[in-house]
């Protein structure tokens, strides 16, 4: 069972992102703050729950969170900050727009560059082990799933409706024959020559 705090003196929010290792698209962040005793038997990191039990979840968190927010930064900022620096940004949005002021951060991962004064605690597989990173990364991978299948509709021969960006193997043949978009990352090694799409 998830536990729901790290620590109970200080308001603490759970954040956690997804999109990382994509070939294309932006990566998403959450940070979201728990009432004493949420619960709910599916609640996991994200990569270990099905789709539709993701959304189930999602409608459940955003109904019993004491509040939420997930942020973004695209693929263009990506290639410039890197998507280290940028997954940590789009923490801090996340964080910076939570209705109640966070006074302690939870992170998934082993790094993270602090965000104001706040104290934070990074947490390897926290998304296993807390429930605040476990609806963090829900939503982050939710709302960025959403992105994706939107963009899918423009550019539909690369699949983002089922790999999201990822570079799978049907992925990285579409960019083989059809060259890069505008939406993916050029920082990335995303094929051998890097070719870029006529539009």
């Amino acid at each position: 069972m998830l536990k729901v705090f790290y620590q109970t003196e200080l308001l603490e929010a759970g954040c956690d992102e997804a999109g990382r290792g994509c070939l294309a698209g932006p990566v998403f962040a959450a940070a979201v703050i728990l009432p004493e005793g949420f619960f709910h038997e599916k609640l996991n990191d994200s990569k270990q729950v099905n789709e539709e039990d993701r959304y189930e979840l999602r409608s459940f968190i955003e109904k019993n969170a004491v509040c939420y927010q997930v942020a973004m930064v695209d693929h263009e900022e990506i290639d410039r900050i890197n998507i280290l620096n940028a997954s940590f940004k789009a923490m801090h949005l996340a964080i910076a727009k939570l209705q109640k002021k966070a006074q302690f951060l939870i992170i998934d991962g082993n790094r993270f560059t602090k965000y104001k004064r706040v104290p934070h605690q990074c947490i390897v597989q926290g998304d296993g082990e807390y429930a605040s990173i476990a609806a963090a990364s829900i939503l982050a991978k939710t709302y960025r799933d959403d992105f994706m299948r939107n963009l899918h509709s423009e550019f539909p021969q690369y699949k983002w409706n089922t790999n999201k960006g990822y570079g799978t193997p049907e992925h990285r043949r579409a960019i083989d024959e059809f060259g890069l978009t505008p939406y993916h990352r050029r920082s990335f090694q995303c094929t051998s020559n890097q070719l870029q799409l006529d539009m």
